[in-house]
This record gives C-alpha cells, sequence and structure tokens, in this order.
C-alpha cells in the first residue's frame, strides 16, 4: 500500500464522486468506501482472526477477523474484496459472498463497508506488511474476546462481526445496534 495511492472517493450516500490520493482522505476525514472480508472455516464454525501490524495507518497492532481494505479508484468492491483477501491472506480461487453494507463513521474515519464471506481450508500467508499473527476461534471463542473491553480489536471489525454475527442468528436488535 502507497500513502499516496489513488482511491474511490465517495460522498455520503455512497456514491462513486471521483479520485482522491489514500493521504488526503485521510487527512480531510473524506468519505470512502472499504471492504471486509470474513473468512470462515468450510463448516461455518470457526473464523480467521489476525493482528494487524504496527505499521497500519489506522487501528495498527489491533485484533481483525476481516481481511479488507480501501477501495482503489475505478475498482468495484466486489474487485477490491478479491484483491485484498489475497493480498493480506493469501486466499485465492474462492469467491467473497456479499453479506450486506453499513457506514462506519468515527471521525475522521468516514466510510461505506462493503462485507463479505468466505470458507476456506488452504493456507493462510500473510502479507508481512499488514499482518503479523493469526490463529482460528470458534465463533463463541471470538465472541467470548470481544467481550473482552481490554482486548485490542479494530472497532469497524467490531460493529461488523456484531452485524454479521446478529445477522446468523436472527437478532435484529443486535443488527440495529439496540439491546
Amino acid at each position: 500500500m502507497a500513502e499516496d495511492e489513488l482511491i474511490a472517493e465517495y460522498d455520503e450516500r455512497g456514491t462513486p464522486v471521483g479520485i482522491v490520493a489514500r493521504s488526503v482522505m485521510r487527512a480531510r476525514g473524506l468519505w470512502h468506501a472499504a471492504t471486509a472480508v470474513l473468512v470462515l472455516s468450510p463448516d461455518g464454525a470457526r473464523v480467521y482472526v489476525h493482528r494487524r501490524s504496527a505499521t497500519k495507518d489506522v487501528f495498527a497492532g489491533c485484533h481483525d477477523c476481516f481481511a479488507g481494505g480501501v477501495v482503489a479508484a475505478g475498482e468495484t468492491p466486489d474487485e477490491c474484496a478479491h484483491r485484498e483477501l489475497a493480498e493480506e491472506l493469501g486466499v485465492t480461487g474462492v469467491t467473497p459472498t456479499p453479506m450486506f453494507t453499513f457506514r462506519y463513521v468515527d471521525p475522521p474515519i468516514r466510510y461505506h463497508a462493503f462485507v463479505y464471506e468466505v470458507r476456506w481450508s488452504g493456507p493462510i500467508v500473510w502479507q508481512p506488511s499488514e499482518v503479523v499473527a493469526g490463529e482460528w476461534l470458534t465463533i463463541a471463542e471470538l465472541t467470548a474476546r470481544l467481550a473482552d473491553p481490554s482486548w485490542p480489536f479494530v472497532p469497524d471489525g467490531r460493529m461488523a462481526f456484531e452485524r454479521w454475527l446478529a445477522r446468523r442468528t436472527g437478532s435484529r436488535s443486535a443488527a440495529d445496534g439496540r439491546p
């Protein structure tokens, strides 16, 4: 990832409106889009969780259960999901299944999240500049770790996982953020 790579700028409604340098997007807190791909075991019982490198531009050193990243200029969210899955975890030859979208706002970060999932039984190969550790956890283990506020986990990934889990279990209140 180059700091001055060109990314797709979006508006608040989720419409692509132009192209901007990543550094400008970060400095100005501009709307953009990003993908998040949840990697599940073939039976859907386990989730691959990794720790981000200390050099990531946001949420450095935190854990995450999604491979993903910012949608590049001229790229669709589907293309970005494929690219990021291959780059970060070495997962190729599978098609990410679109699950849902949502807006993430935690100023200065504002983006439209395109959430996907894949089932995977092959090897995981980290991109060293982005991932420094990883492990498979059951959904119950991940949920228990997320209940510990001292466990460093990316806040947008937490929100996406809670929404994914609510859809899986049919819990409307969790998906809507209500108690």
